[in-house]
C-alpha cells in the first residue's frame, strides 16, 4: 500500500520541486553550485559543512516553501506530507547534475558525478 501511494505521488512530485527550482534566487544558485547546499532524501535542502546565518536563512526559507507544497499536494492526494517529501526528495536527488551535492541514504554528503546518484530505498 505504502509503495503504491509513493508511486502515485511520484508523478506529482516531479511537478512540485521543479517549480521551486525555477524560482531560484542568485544566492541559492551560487550556494548550490559551490557545494554549500544539497538535496536530501526527505525532500528538503540541507547545508553541507558550516553555515553562516545568511545561508541558514536561505535554506530555511526554501524548506518552508517546500513543506507548504508537500502539505498541499499530500492533502490533495490523500497522502502524508512525509511520504510526499520522500518522493519529491527522490526526484530532486535524481535531478542533481555533476558537481552538485546530495545526501546518500547513509546520511553522508556526496558530490554527483556522471553516474546515477545513490538514492533512498524508498524511492519509487
Amino acid at each position: 500500500m505504502r509503495s503504491s501511494i509513493l508511486a502515485g505521488i511520484a508523478a506529482i512530485a516531479v511537478l512540485a520541486v521543479p517549480a521551486i527550482a525555477q524560482t531560484r534566487d542568485p544566492a541559492y544558485a551560487a550556494a548550490r553550485s559551490a557545494g554549500k547546499v544539497g538535496e536530501k532524501p526527505d525532500g528538503y535542502l540541507g547545508i553541507v559543512g558550516p553555515a553562516d546565518p545568511a545561508l541558514q536563512r536561505l535554506v530555511d526559507e526554501i524548506n518552508i516553501k517546500r513543506k507548504a507544497i508537500y502539505i498541499e499536494k499530500a492533502r490533495e492526494n490523500s497522502a502524508t506530507p512525509e511520504a510526499y517529501g520522500i518522493t519529491a526528495g527522490c526526484q530532486a536527488v535524481a535531478r542533481t547534475v555533476p558537481g552538485e551535492k546530495y545526501m546518500a541514504p547513509d546520511g553522508s554528503w556526496q558530490t554527483r558525478t556522471t553516474a546515477a546518484p545513490t538514492r533512498d530505498a524508498r524511492c519509487p
